[in-house]
């Protein structure tokens, strides 16, 4: 039993793709007998565009275009080497992003 914990943070633009990731690394972990804490959901960082609809006069006239970027967060403690081997077997889809940290 390591005193470290493993810290593990997904990102991506489709809240379903993260959700569904966050629970599979959460059953993985537990079926090799880690405690997990989390996911926990961070803000959904939102950032907007404005782009003028017309190529050339009106510019009153405009659209909002916005990436709504969603965050979760996991801590795995009392992790052992079964539990490493199997995050690292863990096949997730492509528009997750995964950034793991020991701490």
């Amino acid at each position: 039993m390591q005193t470290q914990k493993i810290r593990i943070r997904l990102k991506a633009y489709d809240y379903a793709l993260i959700d569904r990731s966050a629970q599979e690394i959460v059953e993985t972990a537990k079926r090799t007998g880690a405690v997990v804490k989390g996911p926990i959901p961070l803000p959904t960082k939102i950032e907007r565009f404005n782009i003028l609809r017309s190529p050339h006069m009106n510019k009153t006239s405009r659209e909002q275009l916005e990436i709504r970027t969603h965050l979760r967060l996991m801590d795995i403690v009392d992790w052992t080497d079964k539990t490493t081997d199997a995050l690292m077997k863990l096949d997730l889809p492509a528009g997750v992003d995964v950034e793991i940290k020991v701490q």
